[in-house]
């Protein structure tokens, strides 16, 4: 005998799962993997966003032809630094800057280590 089916409501089937949301883009948390680690590989980046490696190529471009990002090649690695005195994109937010969106986010010590 098998195992009975799975219940169901009023004879309907079960809702797909909703898609999850947040209340950051991806262009934010990538933002945010940077401000924490400004070392970081893409490869950790995408895995940390849940992106991939591409997106995040993709991402970083944007946010250098901004302005909000340098990145500096030292090795075999790139080195991001963050302008975090840039505005805000958007015109509802645009008379904040990246620091006061950063700083809604980091710990203390984090927000420090990128004033460096």
């Amino acid at each position: 005998m098998s195992a009975p089916a799975p219940a169901r409501r009023a004879g309907r089937a079960a809702a797909p799962r909703a898609r999850p949301w947040t209340y950051l883009s991806n262009h934010g948390h990538v933002l945010v993997c940077l401000a924490r680690d400004p070392e970081a590989r893409l490869r950790d980046v995408a895995v940390r966003v849940g992106i991939t490696e591409r997106a995040v190529q993709k991402i970083l471009a944007d946010l250098e032809a901004a302005g909000v990002l340098e990145r500096r090649r030292e090795g075999r690695r790139n080195r991001y630094r963050l302008r975090t005195d840039r505005p805000l994109r958007h015109p509802l937010e645009a008379h904040r800057t990246v620091a006061a969106l950063l700083g809604t986010l980091l710990e203390r010590s984090e927000l420090r280590r990128l004033a460096e």
